[in-house]
């Protein structure tokens, strides 16, 4: 077993045989006490040999009871839970100095749950695959991570809402300043998430403190355009500390005394209170100064690669855990649509008659979930690509359109089916073979998103043999790659749906 001397002490990892992992080092001092709240620092020194070979604490989260179709993937008990949560893994093929490309995943599951610490996000096969450092993070989540209580305490509490976005950053500071040890190139990074994960690589595109850590981007099933405005952000602090019986006046050190627990009750009330995704980026003015996208357009993403994308199914995930959405019809359609999208009428008369050519399923729920997937996923991909083309930069696009079988297929291509083919863990266990697939097929597809993913780390162009003819986005061709079966290019796919979106008022990415 390797010993690798990183700036804070020597870790001892795990030999795989192909790979080496190193798992649960630390990459910040424990955020708790004083430290509660505030941006991260750097984690204390040891001496000796830190142990590197076990999955440590995660970030405070609710308890998962029930995930549906993806409960195989949260592994999510109290018992594993703790404020020192700002650790990372490594998976790498060698100790040497090939200066390999680095991976770093930022896990998903809404701002307030998941962890890299997962054997979903296992990076052995895709360090394997493509001879490249594969690396997962934890952050801050929920209250912890994304509660400004700045403004409600008169800076007594200094928290932007961007604390977990901060633990990001200081992960690949950390990344910058010691892969090369573990054989990766710091000047060849790569950041990739999915869902919040994708949305956390969207917002470090835009966050000048993550400036020249990273290279390279891979925003899956979110991108650049899901953040909270101040105003918002204030409201959900002052819903959440009255819940708690506080007052953000008087109370501050009761609220730092707090215990962890207390903190995720009184989030899980107000998300049941106010709805959507409370937790989330906030435009403090500080941290983060402005929507992402618009950072984007302004320019800080330039010099990026960007290889950007979305299922074609997404929202059917969602769906699925919540049956009641099952008995829309076309007024209560029209009605919840109208919470997002202005005049939502032309929006659903056009994916019908889109739908109608294809002999597509036109019920009220069918066009629930092909908009709702459009406006919260596959737009802010595509107006992330329409947005750096603008700035003269090229960036690359994708659709997944392979389908789970789970429940005789009907969930369609959703939400995360993309990340067990990206990972190669789709076989891992019974419960993501029926979510993700198994069979000759889905090795095939394994192989060739992997190849993507690591062609795009190793030179910024995601072109493989199976993607021949991918070219840079543009708003001729709209050149996509389609990940299904089999894995193509196509010009402009649904685009009936993508262009009716042009000239209407919509909450894009808002959840």
């Amino acid at each position: 077993m390797g010993i690798v001397d990183t700036q804070s002490g020597k870790v001892e990892g795990l030999d795989l045989g192909n790979v080496q992992a190193f798992l649960g080092i630390p990459f910040a001092a424990p955020p708790t006490g004083e430290l509660r709240w505030r941006a991260p620092v750097a984690p204390d020194p040891w001496t000796g040999v830190r142990a590197a070979d076990e999955w440590l604490g995660q970030s405070w989260q609710p308890v998962m009871e029930d995930a549906g179709a993806l409960s195989f993937a949260f592994n999510a008990r109290s018992s594993s839970f703790d404020e020192d949560c700002l650790q990372l893994n490594v998976w790498t093929p060698g100790l040497d100095q090939l200066k390999r490309p680095v991976l770093v995943w930022i896990h998903g599951g809404g701002f307030s749950g998941g962890t890299g610490a997962t054997p979903l996000y296992d990076g052995t096969s895709l360090a394997a695959r493509g001879d490249a450092v594969v690396v997962t993070i934890n952050y801050r989540l929920g209250a912890l991570g994304f509660l400004n209580l700045n403004e409600i305490t008169g800076g007594r509490i200094p928290s932007t809402g961007n604390e977990g976005l901060q633990d990001q950053v200081m992960a690949l500071r950390w990344v910058s300043e010691n892969i090369d040890r573990f054989g990766g190139d710091p000047s060849r990074v790569t950041i990739f998430g999915e869902s919040a994960g994708g949305m956390s690589v969207g917002t470090l595109m835009a966050l000048p403190d993550a400036a020249g850590l990273f290279h390279r981007a891979i925003p899956q099933s979110g991108a650049c355009s899901t953040a909270n405005p101040l105003d918002k952000a204030a409201d959900i602090a002052a819903a959440f500390v009255d819940n708690l019986g506080l007052s953000a006046n008087d109370d501050i050190d009761a609220l730092m005394g707090l215990d962890p627990q207390s903190l995720v009750d009184a989030g899980n009330a107000v998300t049941a209170s106010v709805g959507g995704m409370v937790f989330q980026p906030c435009i403090d003015g500080t941290v983060l100064a402005d929507l992402p996208l618009d950072a984007v357009k302004k320019g800080a993403a330039d010099g990026i690669d960007v290889f950007v994308g979305a299922a074609r199914d997404e929202w059917k995930l969602f769906t699925s855990m919540a049956p009641s959405d099952t008995q829309l019809d076309d007024a209560v359609l029209a009605e919840i649509l109208s919470v997002n999208i202005d005049e939502p009428a032309a929006i659903i008369e056009a994916y019908r008659e889109a739908r109608l050519t294809r002999e597509e399923d036109t019920s009220p729920i069918a066009l629930f979930e092909a908009i709702e997937t459009d406006r919260i996923f596959r737009l802010p991909a595509i107006h992330l690509a329409e947005a750096l083309l603008e700035r003269g930069q090229g960036s690359y696009q994708y659709l997944f359109t392979w389908e789970s079988p789970w429940e005789g297929g009907k969930l369609g291509s959703p939400h995360a089916i993309d990340i067990g083919f990206v990972f190669g863990t789709n076989d891992m266990s019974k419960g993501s073979a029926e979510f993700f697939g198994t069979g000759p097929a889905a090795d095939e597809l394994v192989a060739n998103v992997q190849d993507a993913w690591l062609a795009f780390a190793a030179t910024g162009n995601p072109s493989t043999d199976a993607l021949a003819g991918l070219i840079p986005y543009d708003t001729e061709r709209r050149a996509t790659a389609v990940f299904g079966d089999p894995v193509t290019v196509a010009d402009d796919p649904l685009g009936s749906e993508r262009a009716a979106w042009e000239g209407v008022s919509a909450k894009i990415g808002s959840l």
